[in-house]
């Protein structure tokens, strides 16, 4: 794997995409690697307009183990949780990638791995043309996928990991995050989407929601950034 980093991407809004990147960011720090994450886009912050904050951003700062400014770990920060190209036009904004790119670069500077972020889904607006895929692309990381497990999410996840490879990005690995509970037959569901995916989960994490799985990601870190 590359040590340039991955982009986190997820199924749907609350597939765990947070949750994934902080423990990864845990394990990283445990395993005594200079690792940073990022969050280019951020809806739902709290706080003066001046001054918003996202929780999600937030989260991902506080795991990890190098630190920079806020600006370059959340480029672009919106109030209202809504989508990020109706947030931005209400603020009067244009989400930029070569924005996002720009700050990724100055924290590739401090770091040897940079665990990006997305918002929402793959195809989740950012502006009237443009989506987080075209965020994906310009920063020409490898796409950990993660894949929310609940019922409908076999559809879900194909149709993402083909959404990515169309774009011409490299989905280098998935991590199923079981947001349900009570989801039936989880290990049959699971072989099927080993089966259509082609290529087993790097890690399986069970219902814990407030949990960042720092421990339960460490072996997949490692096979990662070995």
């Amino acid at each position: 794997m590359t040590r340039q980093g991955l982009f986190v991407a997820g199924t749907d809004t609350g597939a765990g995409k947070t949750r994934v990147t902080c423990g990864l960011l845990g394990a990283l720090a445990a395993g005594g690697r200079r690792a940073i994450g990022m969050k280019p886009v951020a809806t739902g912050a709290q706080g003066p307009e001046d001054d918003l904050l996202s929780e999600d951003a937030t989260m991902i700062a506080a795991s990890s183990p190098v630190h920079a400014p806020m600006a370059d770990v959340n480029p672009y920060c919106f109030h209202l949780p809504i989508s990020p190209d109706i947030a931005a036009a209400l603020a009067g904004v244009e989400i930029r990638p070569e924005r996002v790119v720009a700050a990724r670069d100055r924290l590739a500077a401090r770091a040897d791995i940079v665990l990006v972020e997305g918002t929402g889904g793959w195809l989740t607006p950012i502006g009237p043309i443009l989506t987080m895929a075209d965020i994906a692309a310009a920063l020409r990381l490898p796409v950990l996928l993660v894949v929310g497990l609940r019922l409908g999410c076999i559809n879900h996840a194909l149709l993402t990991a083909a959404a990515i490879r169309a774009r011409g990005c490299r989905l280098a690995a998935w991590v199923g995050n079981r947001i349900d509970p009570d989801y039936l037959l989880p290990e049959a569901n699971l072989a099927t989407l080993e089966r259509f995916l082609g290529m087993p989960p790097l890690a399986v994490l069970a219902h814990a929601p407030l949990a960042a799985p720092a421990t339960e990601l460490a072996a997949a870190a490692g096979r990662l950034w070995s």
